[in-house]
């Protein structure tokens, strides 16, 4: 997207620069220098044709450069000069080594890089960052600076500029914008910034052409455009956190400040200050700023601790490496890690270390700041995975009989976790996707559906959750928001636990932060504490007649069609969060977080933190938080641009794929109207990009659709060139050096992350291109049975495919009533009925037994959970009736890993015995 807007309308800003501002930027770049060079050598053609096209690229850059630091207008207008002069080869040099900087960041710790050749250091010296002066390279980074155009305060600016010191920790250098308009556009675009300073008095409108960038700045960020600038400050500094929560933002004021320092917006600003008065004290608090967000208090001191001479006479051999580097056959174990991962080692949590089971020093402070970079209220840090953070969460939150609401395909730790706490899983079903082989995620109106059948029967009062995962594996992004929003309409103290396993990067993407479940609680907060909210929710229920909350007449089906608001005097909100941060970020395998965003925490604290006693080692592994500490600091200073890359790259593989004639010939990336069905996108969008729709018309569709497809995770089909997901996996690991994680029947899921490069997606392409090439010949020169052989075989793949199975329902030996119209169960009775080996039997899948028992009993009932990879969700649960349909898939299954089915016993079984001497027995006590 970014390649294919920036070549049609290099003069104009466009979302483009949104999505990818870097890529895009090098892209202009790259083709000045193409320009510069056959220019600069004579070649090309006519000269006057090359001047027009290099002037035309430069009328679309300037602007755009105007919003880093580097080159910044100075060198940019060198660059004219040169261009004017009629040097071609000084110009295509001076190209040449602007582009080589800023493609290889040089600029952070190059000093020549910022003077041209004819230019000296010295006579520049005021231009060059303190550290690069001195030779010593500091973490460098961009201050935008908002204030009206040459105006008084630029005087200041540049003053601010001179009290940048050799002994500051970082180095930055300042970018100026004028307009509201141009410093959300230098939000957008520059991935350098890191702190914002304004002052008083600027304009709204940019003079620069702005395209749909524009429009999506008036469209989605609200602003009061009264014609009264002194009022735009907090406005700005509003709209810049919705887009990058992240920055520091300073308000420099000559007038109001006392009162600006006190309105509700000022939470937004770090510090308000009079005017020009402490220019000292606005340098520290912006070096302060950074500093806050780059710290890592565990890292930091375990680094620390690694630099001492310890003494260890504690269980854990391995602390300061000594048994291996002394030792006669294992020395190779310290020269493949290195010494660090030793000195760093230990099983104490003393001596300037913390304990991660009761952190009080550097491993709570390190929570903190990673529950104010990912916008919860608290952070818990998981070695074991999120497998096993999704069990603390259940645990803690879940009682002995509670009903949970659950989507059957949630990770297997999840079912689990309701098994360790007794609760009832009521499973609600994701839309089926049959032709894939897999689910979507589940309908609003099913689980509306649910919660009103409940309320119906008298049961709601025992509901206590609504676990979901979000995103799905596939790429399924809920409308978090709306989806708490009605549900507490229903029932307000509903707790709700989001499975964000491998979602956590979309914190620090401005499009996928609507879609979290931090997002969301956030803004749910905000809204029910606001006086138009009240408003809104009082119109609504007087048109509803007074029947709201817990008059809601639950048997009007009406309800499940109608947008349900929650009284704002009632509704609670309680949101867990599991977060793989391996998964997305730089953190280590089994390195996972729990955000909590909990208004009645207090009343499950204690047990969260048995919970959390039960579920984590008392010997976690320090590294494992020590990167976890690391990736929030990543995160916080980069992952803005590391998150939009890795969503360029997705939007660029979803097209050079679909777009190619050979390779979309074989292999295609399903588009947001293949994996959405139409009715959960009210929006009609149908593809990302143009032909399947305007980027305005997308940012609606996430911000109001049902579902909407995270671009970065990319089902690729495979059946077409007679590929399994399986096999096609597995082929290119062997043969091309390419891993993914998940397969369905005829499909691969690639994921575009923070680690992903254009090189990468490159490598892809080809090995797509390669196999395609492969199987287009093999067809060319087969025989004609073997072409009806493949044909076979793709018809097989993509067209004979099973019905999934829903859940049906739990044997009635496991249920409280079962005249009831919904189908929890207490599947913990069931599983640990399996522990007595009299109490199950073995059935081979092909026993003709099955089907018999099927048609007239008695039922199959499972012992165990049942969970083939593919698809990777349970089609089996302890204590559910299966039926026909389940058996139907089970039998069409090619896969050979299944978890919990041994093909040379059979399917385990509860015995029809076992189950009547159970009766009705199913009550909490009975567990």
């Amino acid at each position: 997207m970014a390649k294919e807007r920036a070549a049609d309308k290099p003069s104009e800003l466009t979302l483009a620069d949104f999505f990818s501002a870097t890529d895009a930027r090098r892209d202009r770049w790259s083709r000045l220098e193409a320009c510069a060079e056959a220019y600069g050598a004579g070649r090309g053609g006519s000269s006057d044709k090359l001047l027009g096209e290099i002037r035309t690229l430069l009328d679309g850059m300037e602007p755009l450069e105007h919003f880093w630091a580097y080159p910044g207008p100075a060198l940019m207008h060198s660059l004219r000069d040169l261009l004017a002069g009629g040097d071609g080869a000084a110009f295509a040099g001076a190209v040449h080594r602007m582009k080589s900087t800023i493609f290889s960041g040089a600029y952070r710790r190059d000093p020549s890089a910022w003077v041209l050749e004819e230019e000296t250091e010295t006579s520049l010296a005021d231009r060059l960052p303190p550290g690069l002066v001195d030779g010593t390279y500091k973490p460098y980074f961009e201050l935008l600076t908002v204030a009206p155009e040459a105006s008084r305060t630029n005087s200041s600016q540049r003053e601010l500029r001179k009290l940048r010191r050799p002994e500051d920790p970082f180095t930055y250098e300042p970018v100026q914008a004028s307009s509201f308009e141009d410093a959300m556009v230098a939000v957008i675009v520059n991935t350098n910034l890191q702190a914002v300073v304004i002052y008083d008095g600027f304009q709204y409108k940019s003079r620069h052409a702005l395209s749909e960038l524009g429009e999506l700045i008036r469209r989605h960020v609200k602003i009061s455009d009264d014609g009264m600038p002194s009022a735009y400050g907090l406005q700005l500094a509003s709209a810049i956190k919705k887009v990058r929560p992240e920055l520091d933002i300073y308000l420099v004021s000559e007038r109001g400040v006392e009162e600006a320092a006190t309105s509700e917006q000022s939470r937004l600003v770090r510090r308000v200050f009079y005017e020009i008065e402490e220019l000292m004290e606005l340098h520290l608090s912006i070096m302060a700023g950074v500093q806050e967000r780059y710290a890592t208090p565990f890292f930091d001191n375990l680094k620390k601790y690694a630099a001492r001479p310890i003494g260890t006479f504690h269980a854990l051999p391995v602390a300061r490496g000594k048994s291996i580097f002394k030792s006669n056959w294992i020395k190779d174990m310290g020269q493949f890690y290195g010494a660090n991962l030793f000195l760093a080692e230990s099983s104490a949590t003393t001596g300037g270390l913390d304990s991660l089971l009761d952190p009080a020093g550097n491993i709570k402070e390190a929570q903190d700041k990673a529950a104010r970079a990912f916008g919860a209220d608290k952070v818990f840090f998981g070695t074991n995975g999120t497998s096993t953070s999704n069990k603390i969460i259940v645990q803690a939150v879940c009682r002995p009989g509670d009903i949970v609401l659950i989507d059957r395909n949630c990770h297997k730790s999840h079912h689990y976790g309701l098994v360790l706490a007794g609760s009832q899983p009521l499973y609600v079903e994701a839309f089926p996707m049959v032709e894939y082989s897999m689910y979507g995620a589940v309908p609003l109106r099913t689980i509306k559906q649910a919660l009103l059948t409940l309320k119906a029967e008298g049961n709601l009062d025992k509901v206590r959750m609504l676990d979901l995962t979000n995103c799905t594996f596939d790429g399924h992004m809920y409308n978090c928001r709306r989806v708490m929003e009605e549900c507490l309409a229903i029932k307000p103290d509903l707790i709700f636990l989001w499975d964000e396993a491998w979602f956590g990067f979309a914190r620090f993407s401005p499009f996928h932060r609507v879609r979290t479940a931090m997002g969301a609680a956030a803004a749910l907060e905000e809204k029910f504490a606001s006086e138009a909210y009240r408003a809104e929710y009082a119109e609504w229920k007087k048109s509803m007649g007074g029947k709201v909350g817990a008059d809601l007449d639950a048997g009007n089906p009406a309800l499940l069609e109608t947008r349900l608001l929650p009284d704002p005097e009632k509704a609670r909100i309680r949101v867990y969060q599991a977060n793989s941060t391996h998964k997305s970020m730089s953190a280590l395998r089994q390195g996972s977080m729990i955000f909590v965003k909990d208004q009645d925490f207090h009343e499950i604290e204690e047990q969260f933190h048995e919970a959390f006693y039960t579920h984590t080692s008392t010997s976690p592994n320090q590294q494992i938080i020590a990167s976890l500490d690391l990736a929030r600091r990543q995160m916080e200073l980069e992952g803005y641009e590391l998150v939009m890359s890795a969503i360029d790259l997705a939007l660029d593989l979803r097209r050079q794929v679909n777009n190619h004639p050979l390779i979309s010939k074989y292999f295609r990336i399903l588009t947001p109207g293949e994996m959405v069905p139409r009715e959960f996108r009210a929006s009609g969008v149908e593809d990302y990009g143009r032909n399947g729709a305007s980027w305005n018309k997308v940012v609606d569709a996430w911000h109001e659709d049902e579902f909407a497809l995270d671009p970065t995770r990319l089902t690729i089909v495979t059946g077409r060139a007679g590929f399994d997901g399986t096999q096609f996996k597995g082929l290119l690991a062997s043969k091309y050096d390419v891993q993914i994680n998940k397969t369905s029947r005829n499909s691969i899921l690639v994921q575009t992350n923070i680690n992903n490069t254009r090189s990468d997606i490159a490598h892809l392409l080809k090995v797509l291109a390669d196999v395609a090439r492969d199987v287009d010949q093999r067809l060319k020169e087969a025989e004609p049975v073997e072409r009806e052989a493949f044909a076979a075989r793709v018809k097989s793949l993509m067209e004979d495919v099973p019905d999934l199975p829903n859940f049906s329902r739990f044997h009635d030996a496991f249920r409280d009533n079962v005249e009831a119209g919904t189908s929890q169960g207490h599947m913990r009775a069931a599983f640990f009925t399996a522990y007595r080996g009299e109490d199950c039997d073995h059935i081979k899948l092909n026993d003709p037994q099955i089907d018999e028992r099927i048609r007239n009993g008695p039922p199959l009932v499972s012992a165990n959970f049942v969970i083939p990879y593919p698809p990777g969700f349970p089609i089996m649960v302890p204590g559910q009736v299966i039926e026909a349909d389940t058996i139907t898939f089970m039998r069409k299954l090619d896969v050979k890993e299944i978890h919990g089915y041994d093909a040379s016993l059979g399917l385990k079984l509860l015995k029809p015995e076992s189950l009547g001497k159970r009766g009705k027995k199913s009550s909490p006590a009975d567990l």
